[in-house]
């Protein structure tokens, strides 16, 4: 072996030496793949509940069917809490993505749409309905582009200054971030 391919060889098994150990290298991906999993975990649970709704113009039989899924999927996770998916480590992670959309350039474009939007006050808890009297606040387009995407039918809304993770489908808070608005 040239000595050239020597110190290539070398200046490589330095480079293993000397990285971060593989559990430091991006603690953030490990944590959303966490997330990730708990939602998928949710989904799993779900998806057998689900009745096909068939077509139909009735208000009555579309408030049903959502009546039904929400109390098919409260009976499967009688003991849900907050946590339960946004766990304290993942919380971490979604208030550190929020602040970082909640500065710079579109930090403005952020706060302007939460003021423009309906203030939302409920006071949250897990696998409740959210009622259908009160406006169901939108995430800004510039806060969604910093969280990790969501499967159909769930999606993110800002309650106050929480993060909540909602069932659109069946209606119900599946968990939430407290304090992730600042």
């Amino acid at each position: 072996m040239s000595r050239l391919a020597m110190l290539g060889a070398a200046a490589c098994l330095s480079l293993v030496l000397t990285a971060a150990p593989p559990d430091k290298v991006n603690a953030s991906a490990a944590v959303l793949q966490d997330f990730s999993a708990r939602l998928d975990a949710y989904m799993k649970l779900r998806k057998p509940l689900l009745e096909k709704l068939k077509p139909t113009n009735s208000p009555t039989a579309i408030v049903e069917h959502r009546h039904n899924l929400a109390a098919a999927i409260r009976a499967a996770r009688p003991q849900a809490a907050q946590g339960d998916i946004f766990t304290a480590e993942i919380s971490t992670e979604f208030q550190r993505l929020v602040a970082m959309a909640m500065r710079g350039s579109r930090a403005h474009r952020v706060r302007q749409s939460l003021k423009r939007a309906e203030p939302v006050r409920l006071h949250l808890k897990v696998n409740d309905t959210y009622p259908t009297a009160m406006p169901l606040q939108s995430t800004p387009p510039t806060l969604l582009a910093n969280l990790p995407p969501l499967p159909p039918k769930i999606d993110y809304r800002v309650i106050g200054q929480d993060l909540v993770l909602h069932d659109s489908e069946a209606n119900i808070i599946i968990d939430f971030v407290p304090n992730a608005i600042p």
